[in-house]
């Protein structure tokens, strides 16, 4: 018997353990290894806690530690005044120059307004918008007003990953920084009457010590990619491959050629632009397609326009169909300054505006888009049914192969091209309609 219990001892003992190593931040009583940043409005300790007070007339004012960090596990309470905005910066850094002391990086939101986008992911002084939860709707509801909440980050290599409250929210994958200080943000304040709000930090932890270990399983949080251009690992995991690689033109041809166009197409800084030609369709460098064709799939295609620019994004194409001039036929996302190009005003209620399925279905008026910045055009085809998708929103819905679509097409500038929109498969497509437009994650996942 004694043995055998000294067998079992030896067992047990030979099994590996983990401790989570945690670090206070903030030991609760001063300010010790913390240093103000950007602004003049005011940090003191109360009651065990930091809390803020904004100052009217001064930026966005940091508290940041005088470390820097880079694998970590960040764990505190929060409790902020509803109509005040405010954040916990991730890596951060400061500028030099004229902005010396302007903090920019990834910051945890913290944000009680109606939006209720708290623990989302925003990029202060550099990207903005990196992980809103328009990406993750069910986690607005994580927020309590009035009361403290709990706050979780694991960043471990290019993962960053956020929980309110115990509630998954955001699922980064992003190379900007590898390591940078932590910070509590004051946001900035319109009245001076916003003076009387607060907002307070408690129990501040960190964990640096064998994160790997300590990371919370993987679970169903949509994931966003920051890296131009790449396939995070559970994209892969996922079936996602990439259409451009943001260095060469492998995978895709002209339209009406065997090769890739000799003009009119350039690649910069991981970008693909088309040129500006003439206005005209297909009359530069022409529209280019992907060797392979596909059926049911996510296809998503982050664009830029320049000013009055007109393009298009074009899906079940069949580029032998039209030999002449112009564009290769296919369903279209359209591409478009709603605002400045003619197009817009054309066709039926709104049918070739941005996001329409184009000469067809009319994409909503208010839409989320910017023409100063990089958008995301997302399409989903699953057999028959299709959407369309612009930043993380739904434009529109549709079935083909029936008799309503059909009719569509019948009142459409497609109506002569036979079972327009209705194969099987077809090539996916990015078109030369004479304006300069830049394109870069394109990635697709068939289903």
């Amino acid at each position: 018997m004694k043995k055998i219990l000294i067998a079992l001892t030896a067992a047990v003992l030979a099994v590996p353990t983990f401790s989570q190593n945690w670090k206070p931040l903030f030991n609760g009583k001063n300010l010790n290894g913390w240093q103000r940043l950007n602004g003049k409005a005011e940090y003191k300790v109360e009651d065990g806690a930091i809390v803020g007070h904004p100052k009217f007339g001064e930026p966005n004012t940091f508290l940041a530690t005088k470390k820097e960090y880079g694998d970590f596990i960040l764990e505190l309470e929060f409790r902020v005044s509803d109509g005040m905005n405010s954040g916990i910066q991730l890596r951060s850094h400061c500028k030099d120059g004229k902005n010396k002391g302007r903090v920019y990086g990834l910051q945890y939101e913290i944000d009680p307004s109606d939006r209720a986008w708290s623990a989302g992911i925003y990029d202060e002084a550099r990207r903005l918008w990196l992980y809103p939860l328009t990406h993750n709707p069910a986690a607005k509801t994580a927020f309590r007003h009035n009361d403290w909440n709990k706050v979780r980050v694991e960043a471990c290599g290019n993962s960053i990953r956020t929980w309110l409250n115990g509630v998954p929210c955001a699922n980064l994958w992003d190379d900007a920084d590898a390591s940078g200080f932590i910070a509590l943000q004051v946001h900035q304040v319109g009245a001076k009457a916003d003076e009387a709000k607060s907002v307070a930090w408690r129990n501040i932890r960190i964990c640096t010590e064998d994160v790997a270990n300590y990371l919370t399983s993987a679970d169903n949080t949509p994931l966003v990619n920051a890296v131009d251009n790449s396939l995070a690992p559970q994209e892969k995991n996922d079936g996602w491959k990439l259409l451009f690689d943001g260095k060469t033109t492998e995978g895709w041809r002209g339209a009406k050629l065997d090769r890739f166009p000799e003009k009119g197409w350039v690649i910069e800084d991981g970008v693909l632009k088309v040129l500006k030609g003439n206005g005209g369709e297909s009359t530069n460098g022409g529209d280019i397609v992907t060797l392979r064709t596909y059926r049911s799939f996510i296809l998503k295609v982050d664009f830029k326009i320049t000013e009055g620019a007109n393009s298009g994004i074009k899906y079940f194409v069949k580029p032998d169909m039209n030999k002449g001039e112009g564009s290769a036929i296919g369903c279209e996302f359209q591409i478009l300054d709603d605002l400045r190009h003619p197009d817009a005003k054309l066709g039926v209620k709104g049918n070739r505006t941005l996001g329409s399925l184009y000469d067809l279905i009319p994409a909503p008026a208010d839409k989320p888009f910017d023409i100063t910045k990089w958008n995301t055009a997302t399409v989903i085809v699953q057999g028959n049914h299709v959407e369309h998708w612009l930043n993380g929103v739904k434009l529109l819905e549709y079935d083909r192969n029936n008799q309503m679509f059909n009719a569509l097409v019948a009142y459409s500038k497609y109506k002569n091209w036979p079972n327009f929109g209705n194969h099987e498969e077809g090539h996916i497509l990015l078109q030369d309609h004479g304006d300069e437009v830049w394109f870069k994650n394109v990635k697709i996942k068939e289903l």
